[in-house]
């Protein structure tokens, strides 16, 4: 009892529902059955209405935890460049896109397990007191039970513990780490890991040792790892989840979804 209480956990999550009409993007139904924790797009920065019940269907099948990944309203861009928006407007626009998962969710007789803000929203909050502010309670606002996703050490997850929310620290075992622990700009070559090897070794790292080696060399300090990212518009983002998955487990790790031990 005391060595299976003892027993690492850790979630696996993966960007999803990102198709729009008929354009198409990633493989979510290949990749769903490695995941434990869908980010479900709400239409803002990509997804639309169809995707987002198909999306939450297919994981349901599959038993996998679905959350809401809303981002700024930002087709064109993909959501990832920023935007100045008063405190209100993203407060609201968090309100609309979780309020719209939510629903999906609902009709698939489904309860939605976290936030997870997408992109330039995601990035920009981690250090915005400010914009942190505007998105927590944002997700209060639509369910105080909903688990936050962010980074250690963010400004999200500070406020989200003062206001009572749960969150989850982030790790992206496909990302390369700046020295300070952010995350290495995408315009950067190499920024991106796609090897799958890499990929698996960095993250049962991340998971043991809580620590990952930035695109220096330093040793990155984490603290905590509770869900490790797998981004669903990768190339190899079907192999990287499989592969995560069966290294994980060999390796001790229990993967489950984040709801279920934070």
């Amino acid at each position: 009892m005391e060595k299976n209480r003892l027993k690492l956990k850790v979630d696996i999550n993966c960007d999803l529902g990102e198709s729009y009409g008929l354009f198409k993007v990633g493989r979510d139904e290949e990749v769903m059955p490695y995941i434990t924790s869908a980010n479900v797009a709400c239409g803002f920065h990509t997804g639309d209405p169809m995707v987002m019940a198909k999306t939450v269907r297919l994981a349901k099948q599959y038993n996998v935890a679905v959350g809401a990944h809303p981002g700024f309203l930002d087709l064109v861009g993909f959501g990832r460049r920023e935007m100045k928006l008063s405190k209100e407007e993203v407060t609201n626009l968090v309100i609309y896109q979780v309020g719209a998962l939510q629903a999906f969710a609902k009709s698939f007789g489904m309860e939605l397990q976290h936030v997870k803000p997408h992109g330039a929203l995601y990035n920009m909050a981690v250090n915005d007191a400010t914009l942190a502010k505007a998105v927590v309670e944002g997700v209060a606002a639509v369910d105080s039970r909903l688990i936050v996703f962010t980074q250690i050490k963010s400004k999200v997850a500070e406020v989200a513990a003062k206001v009572g929310l749960r969150v989850a620290f982030e790790v992206f075992a496909e990302r390369a780490y700046n020295s300070n622990g952010s995350l290495v700009s995408r315009l950067i070559a190499g920024s991106v890991i796609e090897d799958p090897m890499t990929v698996t070794e960095r993250a049962v790292r991340m998971v043991r040792e809580k620590n990952v080696v930035a695109m220096d060399g330093k040793v990155v300090d984490l603290d905590e790892v509770h869900t490790i990212c797998v981004h669903g518009d990768n190339l190899k983002a079907v192999e990287l989840a499989k592969n995560l998955r069966k290294k994980l487990e060999k390796a001790g790790i229990e993967v489950v979804s984040v709801g279920k031990f934070v």
